[in-house]
């Protein structure tokens, strides 16, 4: 598509009806996916507190397993990389939304009916995940080619995270009330109500596979018809693209966090003595709290270069854990909470920004699950330096300066962004190669 045809493009999606639809069968895609994810949001917090609770695992034990059930997650890049190189029927992402929502639900609902215990648990998580990932992939790359294509990757991103992050907060209340439940002597029951909810969730997005909004695709290339198989050296190609670099760092950064997942649900409980619902109402605060800059972001796309965002925004999320540093109650825990997100809403919206626009034409799968690899393995590992950082120190004030520190790094490599990928604003000109 040449520079012309990406400009007529990006008119024709600026118009209100054209963009609203977008942001509706991309919100819609959103959300169901984030229902039907086996390992965030609905399904993590019960897992965790199973594990917890019923197994009686330790921190370390939680955090192993988290480990282990995220080795999928680790290769995400793998599947960005099948989605990019086939096209199922010939209708290319709506085919993986078919094939393997399809899979994912039946996966699901063989689950359900298997007695749980830590190792029918791990393969649960790890087969859904890697089935998943395929789903995860198409909506990955169509957004990100939407994103490109139609010169709107900040408000793609607004978007983006603004209905991800729907799923992930009504998961967390869900979340804690299926913990209760967890608590009764009929704890397989709630788990295989669980199972079963998901099972609904991948039919649903196995169903919205076969939507296509003319108006949509009718803009965007290489979603219909045949297409050329993708060969190792787009590999090369995306290796030797300097801006995927610095985009990857940034969100390594940003994710790693060490202290924010098993310290944090420690902390909340032992030392603070949070009940299984206060936690899940904590991650729920600090969830809801991104939405509004999330929002803001699309705003702000339209009106200032990504390169000012990225900068402000990073100096504003730099101090984002200190207000848990002043917390000494679970009611004070969870004011933190909605500050935390608030701080940090806008630069995650940016960095996300900031990978579409980095991601070399026609491996937009590829970059976007490299991406959603480097968040597990920053998570993970993180996880594992925060517990360690947890129990050495005995306080979570030691995980709040590793995360503050963490978060000043980003600063450098932004000045190595280069800036034809970032000197522009939505809708400004076209994305440079």
């Amino acid at each position: 598509m040449t520079s012309a045809e990406l400009e007529l493009n990006s008119a024709r999606a600026t118009r209100p009806s054209a963009r609203w639809l977008i942001f509706v069968y991309l919100g819609a895609l959103l959300v169901l996916i984030g229902f039907g994810q086996p390992y965030l949001g609905l399904m993590d917090i019960p897992v965790a507190f199973f594990l917890k609770n019923k197994l009686h695992l330790s921190a370390e034990g939680v955090a192993t397993f988290r480990l282990y059930a995220g080795i999928p997650l680790y290769l995400s890049f793998v599947f960005g990389f099948l989605r990019d190189s086939f096209n199922p029927f010939g209708i290319k992402d709506r085919g993986f939304l078919i094939v393997f929502g399809a899979l994912s639900t039946a996966l699901y609902l063989v689950f359900a009916f298997v007695p749980f215990g830590y190792d029918s648990l791990l393969a649960a998580v790890l087969l859904l995940t890697m089935s998943f990932l395929f789903v995860l992939s198409a909506q990955s790359g169509l957004s990100a080619v939407i994103g490109r294509q139609l010169q709107m990757s900040g408000q793609v991103s607004a978007a983006w995270n603004t209905f991800s992050y729907v799923p992930i907060l009504a998961g967390y209340f869900l979340g804690g009330y299926i913990s209760n439940r967890l608590e009764a002597d009929r704890a397989g029951v709630a788990v295989q109500h669980l199972f079963l909810l998901g099972a609904a969730v991948m039919a649903v997005i196995t169903l919205f596979g076969f939507w296509r909004p003319a108006r949509i695709f009718k803009r965007v290339h290489g979603e219909d018809g045949a297409m050329p198989r993708r060969r190792l050296s787009d590999i090369k190609r995306l290796l030797r693209h300097w801006p995927f670099y610095p985009a990857m760092a940034v969100w390594f950064l940003w994710s790693f966090a060490p202290g924010y997942q098993t310290p944090l649900q420690f902390y909340l409980q032992n030392t603070l003595h949070a009940s299984d619902a206060a936690f899940a109402d904590w991650n729920a605060i600090f969830a809801a709290s991104f939405i509004l800059p999330f929002l803001l972001f699309g705003v702000l796309a339209r009106k200032f270069n990504l390169r000012q965002i990225l900068f402000w925004s990073t100096l504003v999320a730099i101090p984002q854990a200190i207000p848990l540093y002043f917390t000494h109650s679970v009611s004070g825990a969870l004011i933190a909470a909605g500050a935390m997100g608030l701080l940090g809403g806008v630069a995650t919206g940016a960095y996300l920004a900031l990978i579409i626009r980095s991601a070399p034409e026609g491996l937009e799968g590829t970059t976007v699950m490299m991406s959603v690899a480097l968040y597990f393995v920053a998570v993970r590992f993180g996880d594992l330096l925060g517990t360690w950082l947890y129990h050495r120190f005995a306080g979570f004030g030691a995980c709040i300066l590793a995360i503050t520190v963490v978060y000043v790094m980003i600063v450098p490599v932004l000045m190595t962004i280069p800036r034809r990928i970032t000197d522009y604003r939505d809708e400004e000109k076209s994305v440079a190669a």
